[in-house]
């Protein structure tokens, strides 16, 4: 059996390849170069960066397994990083990570899986899969601290039977202990928070890409009432609370964000609640939605998930409707909203709007 492991230049994913090898299969890894600079050199800071994939490389010679870059720059911009200026533009706050794994890196390592041969895809990812009479689920990871479930809820069937996780059922303290153990170079590296194409901050990434995003406006109360000036929409999200220029004497939350008119809308934390949200780009791991509709959901990467019901028809491009069963803070659009029941992840889909029922 030979296994393709996509190797970040990060601990997980050279203890992954590790476990693999020590599995009895043969190893391939491969770095996806997804982000270069002005003068196309790999970034220096961030995720994905020259320094990880030279980490990537030296541990690779380290377990003596062949090891390729593989350039997908072009579909990387076109994918993920021209969406994020738009979503901006449009007052919404994406998750690149998820737009990547969603168009660009599964589907490039599937991809190479032929090209090269290899019968299963590895990452370093923190989540689990499991095989029943039902079919394939996708688990969180035994480390709730790190789950990254939240990030792959796109993946069905087709893509879980030929995909493993082999740390994810291991804490993250047991993986670097794993890889000391190896004397693997990366034991003790810091694990990335930043995204690869942007240097220092993405307010910075954004105005030098799309001037207009730096476009001044006013701070308002949602009756209206001016509160403040800002400099541009894009330093705003749904529910920020610090860093919005005004001082009132009590807390106050963004609770909308617009573009047009480069307004952004603050109030207090009850006109920050709402009941529910309108979200697009549904996909089930099942390949359908839960029989009964009850769901837990999670609108963010550390948020805590809340019970919801979901209603929608799979074919309808109009999105499906989450109705939370206790209000909750509004979730930013272009954000993700992701199903669980308990551990496993039923899928995923886009947030496009909130709704309130009481207007």
């Amino acid at each position: 059996m030979k296994a393709l492991v996509a190797m970040s230049g990060g601990v997980d994913s050279s203890v992954a390849a590790a476990l693999m090898l020590e599995a009895g299969f043969e190893v391939i890894g491969v770095t996806l170069k997804q982000w270069v600079g002005p003068d196309g050199e790999m970034p220096t800071a961030g995720c994905c960066t020259v320094a990880d994939a030279e980490d990537a490389r030296r541990v690779a010679a380290q377990l003596d397994v062949p090891y390729y870059v593989l350039d997908y720059v072009d579909e990387f911009t076109r994918a993920v990083v021209e969406p994020f200026g738009d979503d901006y533009l449009a007052g919404r706050t994406p998750n690149p990570c998820i737009e990547c794994n969603r168009k660009v890196r599964f589907s490039a390592l599937f991809d190479r899986m032929e090209a090269l041969g290899t019968d299963v895809l590895v990452t370093g990812h923190h989540a689990r899969v499991r095989r029943d009479e039902t079919g394939w689920h996708l688990l969180r990871a035994v480390d709730g601290n790190k789950d990254q479930s939240y990030v792959l809820h796109m993946l069905g069937q087709v893509e879980l039977s030929r995909i493993r996780f082999p740390i994810g059922e291991m804490t993250k303290t047991e993986v670097r202990e794993r890889a000391a153990a190896l004397g693997l170079r990366t034991a003790a590296k810091p694990d990335s928070q930043d995204l690869c194409f942007v240097k220092s901050d993405y307010r910075s990434f954004l105005e030098a890409a799309l001037p207009e995003t730096a476009r001044p406006g006013t701070v308002v109360a949602t009756d209206g009432t001016v509160l403040g000036s800002h400099q541009g929409t894009t330093g705003f999200t749904i529910g920020q609370r610090k860093g919005l220029g005004i001082a009132l004497g009590e807390p106050r939350y963004v609770v909308e964000v617009r573009p047009a008119s480069a307004e952004v809308v603050v109030g207090t934390h009850d006109e920050l609640l709402v009941d529910g949200c309108m979200v697009s780009g549904v996909t089930f791991v099942a390949g359908q939605p839960p029989a009964a509709g009850r769901v837990e959901v999670k609108v963010r990467y550390r948020s805590k998930p809340s019970p919801a019901t979901i209603e929608g028809d799979p074919d309808d491009r109009g999105g499906w409707r989450v109705t939370f069963l206790r209000k909750i803070p509004a979730p930013a659009p272009g954000q993700s909203a992701v199903f669980y029941d308990g551990e496993e992840v039923l899928g995923g889909g886009i947030i496009d709007d909130v709704f309130r029922t009481d207007g």
